[in-house]
């Protein structure tokens, strides 16, 4: 039976240098449910390291946790992939970090802070997470599928590190499954600008708990899986994007 799932997925964690400590995995899960949000994607910036942790936070809940990360590509193109399996999601963060060149700096750029689910500090990720990769856009693409995930450009009404902001245009060639724009323009507006060639989602790249939300994306599915938001994308057995 299909319903309707309301989904963000687009949610930064005390992983990413540019959140606070605030973005721990039980704040991330009760301002989800504060909110209305069912299906969450946990994407920090060129790591995943902290989505099984907010996983398992939403264990004894409703809220469906899919597992990704933002990867800034060679171009400081911005791309969230998002995988059903945890240990897919793994093996893409794996190589991005053979290929995520610079070592962090916690006065410029903030702490990078691995957690559990509760809420224990684990330590502390050293890898240039804001930073670029050397993996070129249509890389990471294909990479993201061939891990058995969606791909999905991101804020591309934004300016800052986005496909349309960075290259002025999305090439022709680019197996992206959707695009993705901010809280501030609906996705009806999006539409009007950015034509139909691909599905446009919206989401709130949250980086504070109040944040979770602002942006969503409503889609009706069978169950909050990738797999499923994959056949909403396409139309796909009546799977679809409603609001």
């Amino acid at each position: 039976m299909l319903k309707t799932f309301k989904a963000d997925l687009h949610i930064h964690t005390c992983l990413s240098p540019c959140t606070e400590l605030d973005m721990s995995p039980s704040n991330i899960i009760a301002s989800a449910k504060n909110s209305g949000i069912s299906i969450l994607g946990i994407c920090d910036h060129n790591s995943t390291e902290n989505s099984l942790a907010v996983m398992k936070a939403a264990i004894k809940t409703d809220i469906n946790v899919i597992p990704g990360m933002e990867v800034t590509s060679q171009e400081e193109v911005h791309v969230l992939a998002l995988f059903d399996d945890w240990e897919n999601a793994n093996k893409l963060q794996n190589h991005v970090y053979k290929n995520l060149p610079g070592e962090n700096d916690e006065k410029t750029f903030g702490m990078q802070v691995l957690v559990n689910e509760k809420e224990e500090v684990l330590g502390f990720s050293q890898k240039l997470l804001i930073g670029a990769t050397i993996i070129p856009l249509d890389e990471i693409i294909r990479l993201t599928h061939q891990y058995d995930g969606i791909a999905i450009a991101s804020h591309i009404d934004r300016e800052a590190f986005s496909i349309i902001g960075q290259l002025g245009f999305i090439p022709e060639n680019i197996e992206l499954d959707a695009v993705e724009v901010s809280s501030r323009i609906s996705i009806e507006e999006a539409r009007n600008i950015y034509s139909d060639r691909y599905p446009i989602t919206c989401s709130s790249d949250a980086h504070h708990p109040e944040d979770i939300g602002k942006g969503q994306t409503s889609f009706l599915l069978k169950a909050g899986t990738v797999a499923e938001i994959k056949k909403a994308l396409k139309n796909k057995e009546g799977r679809k994007i409603v609001g």
